[in-house]
């Protein structure tokens, strides 16, 4: 559990490159729905894939930094409650680091359906809890409303972590090099 939170000079590169392509799909990569101001956001899927390669700190950083600065960009102030269930989202999508063997060059069955849930229950708890419950403490939004669009944003996130996070594991787990695959002649 130790090295889940081990921050070394790769995590940091992650985490700057994943936070400035986070950012991009998060404003050009993006598919309205018909929940006022909630999209199905591409940026998902890859912060799912670089929270499990590089693990809970990186994936937080990843989604927070990435929302924060395209809402700075996009709207001219960040909209705090939603950054920070997008750092909590890519916190526990995060925990799927040590949890599958995709740096082992495998990314099976079970690994998969363990990535699934992880990114599910990440999505559950960012969306439906920590966005609707800041919005009514932080903005004073309507309740139905904020409820509303977090049911709809963790369907939508699921899904995008779902196909997207897992097609980008599975590619990648696919370029390394399997444990006992070269033998000495």
């Amino acid at each position: 559990m130790k090295d889940m939170f081990k921050v070394s000079t790769r995590t940091i590169v992650a985490t700057g490159l994943g936070a400035a392509i986070f950012m991009l799909l998060f404003m050009y990569v993006k598919v309205p729905s018909p929940v006022p101001e909630t999209s199905f956001q591409t940026a998902y899927g890859l912060g799912a894939f670089f929270a499990t390669l590089f693990g809970p700190i990186a994936g937080a950083l990843i989604a927070f930094i990435g929302h924060a600065l395209s809402d700075a960009v996009q709207y001219g102030s960040p909209w705090w409650s939603w950054v920070i269930a997008s750092g909590v989202a890519g916190f526990i999508y995060g925990f799927a680091y040590k949890s599958t063997s995709v740096e082992e060059g495998t990314f099976e069955t079970k690994d998969i359906i363990r990535f699934n849930v992880i990114q599910i229950v990440g999505n559950l708890i960012a969306w439906v809890i920590v966005a609707p419950v800041l919005d009514i403490l932080i903005y004073a939004e309507p309740v139905s409303l904020v409820f509303t669009q977090g049911i709809i944003a963790a369907i939508m996130n699921s899904i995008s972590a779902g196909v997207i996070g897992t097609l980008l594991l599975i590619a990648y787990a696919k370029t390394r090099t399997k444990e006992g695959s070269l033998t000495k002649n």
